[in-house]
This record gives structure tokens, C-alpha cells and sequence, in this order.
């Protein structure tokens, strides 16, 4: 039994090991997401939950023992494992949810009274539960909660037959949306389960029945399948034909809604200038109306009748308005330039008013939010206060004699981008910390028939810091990446040297590898001969080294021309997530720096030749 579970322990580690590299592999190819949207705007449909798990048992099952006593047999033992959960969503809130848990006894192990001196507890438990569970998305967090009912396999005590039993679990738990991932991936922050288990052993043990009360505790990733897309909205669009008439003109309202539900009732309303009726076009008679301005609103509600207290009808409002005019009103054109602004910046509302009977006209402006400034054919309208979405702004005109028309303008204010993750201070100080410095090659090395060699002893201290620094790193930023670029001096074929340039990459790499640094977090190329450092340019990395003094300066500058090809044998270390580059400053000072900047190839050893000729 220890085995089986162990064995479906390291399965589900190594699933939960696949699901996180994989989205940050593919962080590089995916689009990011558009600024402001979030992900539980429509949440999943399906959740898969992979996850580590501490279970925490207490329970006591009474044992006979060979002399005829009765000892007490305690689950009581801090157990590790995994756990699997699948959950189908029927709506944005409510789904159903399997769960399978396997945990076993861990290095916690505590022995009751009885048990001192024993082997101690071998407790194991494996879980087989489904039922109901709840979530709540908010932004990029969704708590849940969850009750389950199933089995449970219990290990035996004292060598007796596992036994399956009844297990309830009632709990939840929370999952954050992480910036740095897709939408199909999350993190479940935790989620914390007491657990009740009841196994009975009959009468092999006496008190043979365990009732087992557990407190879980588990965290992983949770893969997102599919999404609840959100209803659509039920719109109402509302219209008077002809919207200016004379009094006793008839006037014909016309209700046009969208997104409607044909299998549900719909019931039209008008109200307002005398209007009435519940078709979706009515006639308005004007013949009681004095000249003026009239809004005729219009409604429409959607749903089931006999339902009202059991879900809430879908409604959509609209109005229009209507002028009754003694003689002809003016009319009025409005726009917006530009019509789509940042907050805060400024929008040009440009207003032409006509009058018929050429009287002089006053204009007027106003927002619901924001500020208007202006009174002739041009305003200005300031965003400063107002808040993201669509502003309607009125434009006015009026004649001498009292009557006026009104036009609208919408300026659109973008949403500000969503803020900036801050690094934390951690963060800040190992990205100070983390120095990237060249690494530096003998000439001709790594040779063909040696691929591995060519590290000399400074070099792969340097790389030893580089490894213990940047494992820290991608603990806090996973996608981080080194890129490797491997140069040569100018000596030899374009060909020769872009191989050699690769083998020092190669063996950059490896031996990071062996430091732990993954794999997939190293990029390498080799540039061959190609963008060599210039003259200039190593005489100017020269007069910056902190670590030479002016006597030492003026030695490595008498032999400029054998350190501008020592200085072009390195490989560059670049980090993708800061743009920070290597410092290219030469170890004059290493112990091997005369290896390093010789011109010829070093000798092997004597040992090392023997080695090879045998």
C-alpha cells in the first residue's frame, strides 16, 4: 500500500510540475492579455486542480495486542501527498466537483502514549469524493467553497487490511489569476478541508471502527477548460417619427428591442407627453400639447410570468423626445473631435445651430460629468473628474423668442491601463545583486575533441555566483531567461570560429545546468567573429576596471593589441526581464588571467596527456 501511494504521489507531482512550466514556456508566444480586461469576466466552465496536500488526522482505534492487552492505535500523524479535483460549472457560480486525494505518512509522524517505542504510525489515506461547489470571481480572485461526500481507503492499524469507509469534506478555498500566466492557468493560493473518515474493522479489532477527524491544507495550479459566456442584455431602442411637429400633428412611437428571448414573455410600456399603451408602436396625439419640449419614454421587460419573485425579468428602458412648435423651432448639429480621449485630456464640441425664421441664437452646453466651457458655436469639454465610459454632452441652441432645440455628442474616456506590478524589495535587491559579468575563454578552447573544457578555474567561480543568484530569481520572476552570446577574436575561418563560438556557449550552459539552473530558463547563440569589440571600445572597458591601478593600466595598455583579442574570447550573459547586460570587464587580477590572455593555446598537462594517449 506505501508503495502504491507513494507511486501516485510522484505521478501527480510530476503532472503539477508539467502544468507550471509549460504556460511559462509558452509565455513568449502568447498575446497578453488586453489592458483592463480581466479573466473571471467569463469564467471557466471547467476546472482541473492539481496540488500538493498536508492532511493532519486525529482518530484512535483500540488494538489487541499478543499479550492480551488492549493498546490504542492513534491516527495522528502529519500526512503529505497530492490532490485531483475536476469541477464542471453550470453557471458563473454554481458546478459539480470530483476530487480523488492520496496522502501518506510523513516525517511528522507523532507517537501516542501507547505507541512509544513502536515503529510508529504507518497511516495512509486515499479519498473518493464528489458533490457540490461554490465560487464567487472577483477580479483576479475567486474564493470557493465545496462540500463532498465519498470513500476512503484507511490504512489499517497494526498490519491489518486497509478497509474503504465513508468520507465527508467541507471546506474551500481560493485562486488568484496571476499576471505572469494566460487565463488558462491560475495559482490556488490554498485551500483548507476538515475531512471526516469512519472505516470499521469488524470484530478482528476491538472498538474496530476509526472515526477520523482531519484538517487538509492543499496548494497547486488550477488548469481553466472552456468559459460561461455572460448573458446578454436585453436593449431598447426608442424613437418619434416626425420628433418636431405642430400642435394636433400625429406623431408615431416606435419601440425596437434587442437580444430578446423567444421563449419568454415580453411586455411593452410607454409613458410621458400623454403617451400610453403596450404595443411596440402607438400613436401620440399632439392636439392637447403647448408648444414646447416632451420626452415619451418607453419600456420592455422579458421573462416568465408567475416568476417575478423567483428570478428577476430582464428589462431595458429608452425615451424620445418630441417638440411641439408654434412656428419652426431651430435645429442644431453637434460632434466631438477628438471623440475618444484620455482621462483628463480635453475634447473640441463643435455645435451649428440653424433658425429658420433667421433669429439670433444662444448656445449652451453641459455634462453629466466633466466640464463644458463655452457659449458660441464652439466648446470645450474637460474630462478632469469624470470617469472612464461614454459622456454625453448636450448642445443647446436658442432664439430670442424662447424656443430651442437640443443635439447630443458622446466623447468615449478610455480606461487608464491597468497599474504596473511593482517588484518587491526582494526583488529590487537581487536584481542589484545580480552582476552579470563575461566569461572568458583561453584561446582555441573548447577544442573539438574536448567540447567540455575551456572553463578555467576564476570562470567558473564566476558562474557558480551567477547560478546561486539567479535560482533565487526565478523563484521570484519564473519567466526570467540568461541569454548566452558567444564570441571569438578575429583568427581563423568565419567558419571555424562561429563553431568554436558555439562550443562556448555550449559549455557556458552545461555547466549552469549542472548548478541547477533549468534548462529552459538558458537561451545560447554564437556570433563567430562577428560584432567585435573595437580598439576604442577595449581601451574604454580598460580605463574603467576598479580592479587595476594606474601602474597596472599602463602595463595592460603597452599590449593593447593581445588583450583586444583576449577580450573578444567570452560569452555575454544578458537577463530578459531587465534588459541588464554583462559588464564585458576583464579579470586581469584571476589567478589563470596570464591563460586567459595568452595568444597560444594552452599545453595540456602531462597527466592530462597520458590520460589521453591511453
Amino acid at each position: 500500500m506505501e508503495t502504491c501511494v507513494l507511486k501516485n504521489v510522484g505521478r501527480i507531482l510530476a503532472m503539477i510540475s508539467a502544468g507550471i512550466m509549460l504556460p511559462v514556456a509558452m509565455m513568449g508566444q502568447a498575446a497578453p492579455a488586453a489592458r483592463g480586461s480581466s479573466s473571471n469576466d467569463n469564467p471557466s466552465r471547467s476546472d482541473i486542480f492539481l496540488g500538493y496536500s498536508y492532511l493532519a488526522p486525529k482518530g484512535t482505534v483500540q488494538v489487541p495486542q499478543p499479550n492480551g492487552t488492549v493498546a490504542p492505535f492513534s491516527y495522528d500523524a502529519v500526512n503529505v501527498g497530492g490532490l485531483f479535483s475536476g469541477a464542471y460549472y453550470f453557471n458563473r457560480f454554481v458546478g459539480i466537483q470530483a476530487e480523488y486525494g492520496v496522502h501518506e505518512w510523513g516525517a511528522q509522524d507523532r507517537f501516542s502514549k501507547s505507541n512509544i517505542g513502536t515503529e510508529g504510525n504507518d497511516d495512509g489515506f486515499q479519498t473518493i469524493s464528489g458533490g457540490l461547489i461554490m465560487r464567487f470571481p472577483d477580479g483576479d480572485i475567486t474564493p470557493f467553497v465545496h462540500g463532498l461526500v465519498g470513500g476512503a481507503l484507511v490504512d489499517g492499524p497494526d498490519h491489518e487490511v486497509n478497509k474503504w469507509g465513508i468520507d465527508l469534506t467541507a471546506g474551500g478555498g481560493m485562486d488568484y489569476q496571476t499576471p505572469l500566466f494566460n487565463h488558462h492557468l491560475a495559482i490556488r493560493l490554498f485551500q483548507a478541508d476538515y475531512e471526516y473518515m469512519h472505516a470499521d474493522w469488524g470484530p478482528v479489532v476491538y472498538g474496530g471502527r476509526a472515526n477520523i477527524n482531519a484538517a487538509r491544507l492543499s496548494a497547486g495550479v488550477v488548469f481553466h477548460v472552456g468559459s460561461i459566456e455572460p448573458p446578454t442584455p436585453v436593449t431598447l431602442a426608442c424613437s418619434a417619427s416626425p420628433e418636431s411637429v405642430f400642435p394636433g400633428d400625429p406623431v408615431t412611437l416606435t419601440a425596437t428591442a434587442g437580444n430578446l428571448n423567444p421563449k419568454d414573455h415580453v411586455i411593452y410600456s410607454w409613458s410621458g407627453a400623454g403617451a400610453s399603451g403596450s404595443d411596440t408602436t402607438e400613436k401620440l396625439d399632439t392636439s392637447s400639447l403647448a408648444p414646447g419640449e416632451y420626452t415619451v419614454n418607453c419600456n420592455v421587460k422579458e421573462g416568465k410570468p408567475g416568476k417575478e419573485g423567483l428570478k428577476p425579468w430582464e428589462t431595458a428602458s429608452g425615451s424620445a423626445g418630441i417638440t411641439v412648435k408654434a412656428f419652426e423651432p431651430p435645429t442644431i448639429s453637434c460632434s466631438a473631435s477628438p471623440s475618444t480621449i484620455n482621462p483628463g485630456d480635453k475634447s473640441t464640441i463643435t455645435a451649428t445651430g440653424v433658425s429658420p425664421q433667421n433669429r439670433p441664437l444662444t448656445y449652451s452646453y453641459s455634462a453629466p460629468s466633466g466640464t463644458v466651457n463655452g457659449t458660441g458655436t464652439s466648446a470645450t469639454y474637460d474630462s478632469t473628474g469624470a470617469s472612464p465610459g461614454e459622456i454625453p454632452i448636450a448642445c443647446n441652441v436658442s432664439d430670442d423668442k424662447g424656443h430651442s432645440e437640443t443635439a447630443n455628442a458622446t466623447v468615449t474616456i478610455a480606461a487608464p491601463p491597468p497599474p504596473v506590478p511593482q517588484p518587491t524589495p526582494e526583488q529590487i535587491q537581487l536584481e542589484a545583486r545580480l552582476a552579470l559579468h563575461s566569461i572568458f575563454f583561453p584561446t582555441d578552447r573548447p577544442r573539438i575533441d574536448n567540447p567540455e573544457g575551456g572553463l578555467v578555474a576564476s570562470q567558473k567561480g564566476t558562474l557558480t555566483t551567477l547560478a546561486t543568484d539567479f535560482k533565487r530569481y526565478l523563484e521570484l520572476k519564473p519567466g526570467a531567461r540568461l541569454t548566452l552570446s558567444g564570441h571569438t577574436d578575429v583568427r581563423g575561418s568565419a567558419e571555424y570560429n562561429q563553431a568554436l563560438s558555439e562550443r562556448r556557449v555550449a559549455t557556458t550552459k552545461q555547466f549552469l545546468i549542472g548548478l541547477g539552473v533549468p534548462e529552459a530558463s538558458i537561451e545560447t547563440r554564437g556570433l563567430g567573429k562577428e560584432q567585435q569589440l573595437t580598439t576604442d571600445q577595449v581601451k574604454a572597458l580598460i580605463d574603467q576596471n576598479p580592479d587595476l591601478t594606474a601602474a597596472e593600466r599602463t602595463r595592460v595598455l603597452h599590449n593593447l593589441n593581445v588583450i583586444v583579442l583576449a577580450q573578444n574570447r567570452r560569452v555575454d550573459v544578458s537577463l530578459n526581464s531587465t534588459g541588464q547586460q554583462s559588464v564585458q570587464l576583464y579579470p586581469f587580477n584571476a589567478t589563470d588571467a596570464l591563460t586567459l590572455i595568452s595568444t597560444k593555446a594552452p599545453t595540456p598537462s602531462k597527466k592530462a596527456a597520458e590520460k589521453k594517449a591511453k
